[in-house]
């Protein structure tokens, strides 16, 4: 079960909205998203996306520069829908071919042989060992921005240690706590 919600900066203060995610498969949707909800251009808006306690991600958006992100457990997040859309796009995982190789290697579909070795002995495995680095695993543990909040109100080091109802944290510390208790 997910919950997302909109939080938008205005002159008065916070705005919150919950959101939808159905129509988002990507980052650029969300992006999108957010700057609809957003009653100014250049307002900051933050989407925050939480799956049953396991991970939370918050996206800001300030105005037309480009997104930034925060995932608090990256490899619990990629293994959910909208996780994935956030920590693909952190790690760079945006080639839609990676996915058929992957599957290419699970099915040992590398024209070798049953039983016969991939490569010779002594050849050099430098190669594949420097691709399978580059696959994008995804930690477990916090990936992103750590300063997306900080001039906000919730230093870098604050937002690393939150594990419990982190997003109320969050609020508490942005001045949007009842905000967001209202979209809950």
């Amino acid at each position: 079960m997910y919950f997302a919600a909109l939080l938008a900066r205005t002159e008065d203060g916070w705005e919150a909205s919950d959101t939808e995610l159905d129509d988002v498969e990507t980052l650029a949707d969300l992006v999108d998203l957010a700057r609809e909800a957003a009653a100014d251009e250049g307002e900051t808006v933050l989407v925050f996306i939480e799956q049953e306690d396991a991970w939370f991600g918050v996206v800001r958006v300030d105005g037309e520069d480009d997104p930034r992100v925060y995932v608090s457990h990256a490899a619990a997040a990629a293994r959910s829908s909208y996780g994935e859309i956030l920590t693909s796009e952190l790690l760079g995982d945006d080639d839609p071919d990676r996915e058929l190789d992957e599957l290419d290697k699970l099915a040992d579909l590398d024209g070798t042989e049953d039983g016969e070795p991939e490569h010779a002995a002594g050849e050099n495995r430098d190669e594949d060992d420097a691709s399978a680095g580059s696959a994008g695993i995804a930690p477990a543990g916090p990936l992103g921005d750590g300063r997306i909040l900080a001039d906000l109100g919730m230093p870098e080091r604050t937002l690393l240690g939150l594990t419990e109802d982190a997003l109320g944290e969050i609020a508490d510390a942005i001045g949007a706590s009842d905000i967001l208790e209202a979209v809950r």
